[in-house]
């Protein structure tokens, strides 16, 4: 009798243990399943769907305040991202993205620039454009009017260097009125020029007209023709290096959107 009992307890527990094989293979399926789905989502914006993540932005300098007014925006619509910003000139970005600076995303002030890196950067959207103006002293003491006279060598007058896209932009319009002005100094950026004339250290500059909009309690600006003028646009682009390549790209795609827009124009900027 009791090897018949334990002939039967073998021949439960061989049973037990075949329904119960099946089931724990279920279950690492499921377990792996979970596993796969939990490690290729990623944490996003509930409002936007844009994932989360801290951004670094390079961003020519005629941006500086604008885009921290977006930015704060930006991260307002989007909670939990962080946008952090980095502005220069563009030639000096340029020189960050080959030289393999950590940023997601570019911004400059010509197309010629971000021409210039076709194998590091996405396709390239321009967000705005702009124009320049002549900026003088506050209550233009020394009575400037136009191009032409930029060319007294009495006057101080100060410009971007020829490299950086407003320096071009301004020997573009000298030469094609065929001016010639001989600059104190030759800046890296337009706000160094813009500083200049605020400080008094120049009488006269070229900047963007957005530039001198920002310091009108120091400095006038000289509107330039359009005939005799020159138009920047302000390409973006992300960055192929970027270790968060979604989240930079629905920044720059933000930049082209109404509220994005309304923030630009209302600095100035026109429309792309």
């Amino acid at each position: 009798m009791s090897l018949l009992i334990t002939r039967r307890r073998a021949a439960a527990a061989v049973l037990t243990t075949a329904l119960l094989v099946p089931l724990a293979a279920c279950g690492n399926d499921d377990s792996g399943t979970d596993k796969d789905s939990a490690s290729s989502s990623k944490p996003s914006n509930s409002a936007t769907g844009a994932p989360k993540a801290d951004l670094t932005v390079l961003a020519a300098a005629s941006l500086t305040d604008v885009f921290k007014e977006a930015g704060a925006a930006y991260e307002k619509e989007n909670p939990g991202t962080k946008v952090t910003f980095s502005f220069a000139g563009s030639q000096e970005l340029a020189a960050q993205v080959k030289q393999g600076a950590p940023a997601d995303a570019l911004v400059t002030a010509d197309t010629k620039t971000m021409d210039g890196l076709t194998g590091e950067t996405g396709t390239p959207t321009v967000i705005a454009k702009n124009r320049l103006v002549i900026a003088v002293g506050e209550g233009n003491p020394e009575k400037v009017e136009n191009l032409k006279d930029l060319s007294d060598t009495k006057l101080k007058v100060v410009l971007a260097a020829p490299e950086v896209p407003v320096g071009r932009y301004s020997k573009q319009i000298l030469d094609a009125q065929k001016i010639e002005v001989k600059p104190v100094s030759q800046e890296p950026n337009v706000r160094a020029v813009l500083s200049k004339v605020e400080l008094g250290e120049a009488d006269a500059g070229l900047v963007y007209k957005t530039d001198a909009e920002t310091a009108t309690d120091k400095v006038d600006a000289i509107d330039i023709p359009d005939a005799e003028n020159a138009v920047a646009s302000y390409p973006a682009a992300t960055l192929k290096a970027s270790e968060h390549s979604e989240a930079a790209a629905a920044f720059v795609a933000w930049l082209s959107t109404p509220a994005a827009q309304k923030i630009l124009q209302g600095a100035g900027f026109q429309q792309p």
